[in-house]
């Protein structure tokens, strides 16, 4: 790989014209697809297999219509003190709002009366108004959310409070200017790394150009794939992150190999071909745990994974070619005045003065049981509120309570009971046995004496009397364990029904898919797990040529993830620091965090673990001792691996400004965990295990090194190719470094 790689390099550096050329076209192409596309709605959400989504798939068989995914919106009400909704002056302007409602655009269907649909409390104190869209939140028009955001003026100055809730008010997530600082950060960062404007703009502008091809390819498809709005957020997420880190580590090999006295177009195709290989391994790894997001089997998070998969790919892609074209155009202006200082002072003889990198690596050379003990049981504190992690997924109550939607929730809560904001939809299928009305009064009678039921309403039977509904209100709040052991309780009456009459019961609605989902997320969290480590493992193993190094990396991974889980926890679920994030009202954790984040922190991770065990390796290949292999490791990519820790958690952590709560917290949880794996695992932890273990480290079983083919990551045949001897350390041979390293 890495010879094909090398003229690759060479090959982009020679014919950059044409080669920029591609890569401007395919930007132009994905931007026109982008602009002509229609405009992208919420995916549809499924869960499939499970009880809720089987029910809802029942509803749109046999009640054409009642299960239509168009927006809806609840306008609530509530008098004065003193006063009710009933009273004649409230009944009046609640009829104006109503008839504002129904004639104000050509996108809402139906508007109740409360005073003619039962939507009042019993108190009298409250009431709500219930909007049905035609079209999806996404496609509703700005007109059309604004007259409904302004609803209820003249009722407020009436004396009435008036809020508003319900997915109608939910518009395309925005993450405002906080990524733009993401991105001014990591420019920051590069210029230190590189002490050259020149070389800090290369990974920005080519990992730019990756992402809008990536995220202009996501909207073209939107439509056609069913891609919601968050996906391309995501996508954009991770390939800016990697697509800025895969250039970095291209761009300062490149450097490095200039300062041996190469020719440019030399030293393109080597940085190709020793980095470049570093670069497709640690994309390989980022790309499986993403795809590997398909085994959950549920079809949004599938598609995310994917659309983040394809920008990893353009990412690995624009690596191996746009920057050694990109390197061809600026030429020594790669190198900051200070580089090119020492250069010229290292040919004439001068010593190169031990890096930041160098030093601490023979720091943890010199006390490797103090840094494990101390990174092991810091990481393993912070990972204990992991153990009070509690899954769900968000509605109006997870709202700041400033949100017109959250006060809207805490109304009817108030005026109807914890439980209304969370209905349970029983569907009772009696087609087999013709059956269902008579079902359908039997479970009815039985559910009515189960602890926490608050209202059974009476069943609703379709126009072919083969299937009847239930809505059974709880008396407690969504989100409670008592209504998810009331859930349990209907189904488990569902199938003593079932054994009496051969009638099925399927129970479902939000607060049912809920549950639901993040029994499916648990269920299928070790599964993926051993997918995605097995298949990474067996990666690594040919990358390092060795059992012990992958087996520590992976350990070393699940350390920092569940560190990582435990911030999460500790922040958005407990409070901690949650005002200096913005985080206003605390709850679970949403259900599929803790697969996202496994999933692309696992990747993230064998990034820097490829990147710098890597070089290690080829120290150690080219007859270099253990010890040696870490500080080279250690000099050449210390700094390099840190600037792209820090530009990654500088990208992750500008979404944490989001408004929405799911791109805020996998911002945080992604930035937090690569903070974790990159500064304590790989930079501590890694060293100090190799270190204890010495050339075991780098031991294979002869069988398996027979079987396994060699990639040849170190370039150890393109240098036999190239009549290159090993490399030298910096005072012109090993030995003085070999000195260093027993001192």
């Amino acid at each position: 790989m890495a010879t094909f790689l090398y003229k690759l390099g060479r090959f982009a550096f020679r014919r950059r014209n044409y080669v920029a050329l591609v890569w401007v076209a395919l930007l132009a192409l994905a931007g026109v697809g982008a602009a002509s596309a229609s405009t992208p709605t919420s995916s549809s959400f499924s869960i499939p297999g499970t009880e809720a989504q089987k029910a809802f798939d029942l509803l749109e068989e046999r009640f054409p219509g009642a299960s239509a995914d168009g927006a809806t919106a609840r306008v609530v009400f509530k008098a004065p003190d003193g006063e009710k909704m009933t009273d004649a002056g409230h009944k009046a302007e609640v009829g104006k709002i109503v008839d504002e409602l129904s004639g104000g655009s050509g996108q809402v269907g139906s508007v109740t009366d409360p005073y003619t649909a039962n939507a009042v409390s019993k108190d009298g104190s409250t009431a709500y108004v219930q909007v049905s869209y035609k079209v999806t939140s996404m496609e509703l028009t700005d007109a059309t959310r604004t007259a409904l955001e302004e609803t209820g003026a003249e009722a407020r100055a009436q004396g009435l409070t008036v809020e508003v809730g319900g997915d109608a008010l939910q518009a395309t997530p925005e993450t405002g200017t906080t990524e733009i600082i993401g991105v001014a950060v990591a420019a920051v960062v590069l210029v230190i790394t590189f002490g050259s404007l020149v070389a800090a703009g290369l990974p920005l502008v080519t990992a730019l150009i990756g992402v809008g091809v990536g995220v202009s390819t996501i909207t073209a498809l939107a439509s056609v794939l069913d891609l919601g709005s968050t996906t391309s957020i995501l996508a954009m997420m991770i390939g800016l992150a990697v697509g800025i880190d895969y250039a970095l580590f291209i761009v300062s090999r490149y450097r490095a190999e200039l300062a041996e006295g190469r020719e440019h177009e030399e030293a393109a195709g080597r940085a190709a071909g020793t980095a470049g290989s570093a670069v497709v391994f640690a994309g390989l790894t980022v790309v499986i745990a993403l795809v590997g997001l398909a085994v959950v089997n549920i079809p949004m998070l599938t598609k995310m994974g994917f659309a983040a998969a394809g920008t990893v790919v353009i990412a690995v892609l624009i690596a191996l070619t746009l920057i050694p074209a990109a390197l061809g155009f600026v030429g020594k202006r790669v190198h900051g005045r200070k580089d090119r200082k020492a250069m010229e002072s290292k040919a004439a003889g001068g010593e190169e003065k031990p890096n930041m990198g160098t030093r601490w690596a023979r720091f943890v050379l010199r006390r490797p049981v103090a840094v494990l003990v101390t990174a092991v049981l810091g990481l393993g504190a912070i990972a204990i509120p992991a153990a009070s992690l509690e899954l769900g997924l968000g509605d109006d109550g997870s709202q700041p309570p400033s949100t017109t939607q959250r006060k809207a929730y805490d109304l009817l809560s108030d005026g109807f009971g914890p439980g209304f904001n969370g209905p349970l939809m029983v569907v009772v299928d009696g087609k087999a046995n013709d059956n269902a009305k008579a079902a359908a009064t039997e479970l009815s009678d039985t559910v009515k004496k189960l602890d926490g039921v608050a209202v059974v309403t009476p069943s609703t039977v379709n126009k072919a009397g083969d299937t009847a509904t239930i809505t059974v209100i709880p008396e407690n709040r969504p989100s409670s364990v008592k209504t998810e052991d009331l859930v349990h309780s209907i189904r488990d009456t569902g199938g003593e029904i079932k054994a009496d009459n051969g009638a099925q019961v399927l129970v479902t609605g939000a607060t049912a898919m809920n549950i639901d989902f993040s029994q499916k997320m648990n269920d299928a969290l070790l599964p993926y797990l051993a997918l995605v480590v097995g298949l990474a493992f067996l990666l690594l193993m040919l990358v390092f040529r060795s059992v012990l190094v992958p087996l520590k990396a992976a350990l070393g991974f699940l350390l920092s993830v569940v560190a990582a889980l435990g911030a999460v926890v500790a922040v958005f679920q407990w409070g901690w620091l949650g005002g200096l994030l913005g985080v206003e009202q605390t709850g679970p954790v949403m259900s599929m965090m803790p697969i996202f984040m496994v999933g692309v922190v696992f990747g993230l991770a064998m990034d820097y673990e490829v990147f710098l065990v890597t070089r290690m390796r080829e120290a150690y290949v080219h007859g270099e001792r253990p010890g040696e292999a870490i500080v080279t490791g250690f000099r050449h990519g210390a700094r390099v691996v840190s600037a792209a820790a820090v530009i990654m958690i500088a990208v992750f952590a500008g979404f944490i400004g989001s408004s929405e709560s799911m791109i805020k917290m996998i911002g945080f949880g992604l930035a937090i965990a690569v903070f974790f794996d990159a500064f304590v695992v790989r930079m501590a932890i890694v060293p100090a295990v190799l270190a204890l273990l010495g050339k075991k480290a780098w031991w294979l079983p002869r069988w398996l090194d027979r079987a396994l083919p060699n990639v040849d990551v170190e370039g150890e045949a393109l240098r036999h190719r190239l009549g290159d001897d090993a490399p030298q350390g910096p005072d012109g041979g090993p030995g003085a470094e070999r000195e260093l390293v027993r001192a």
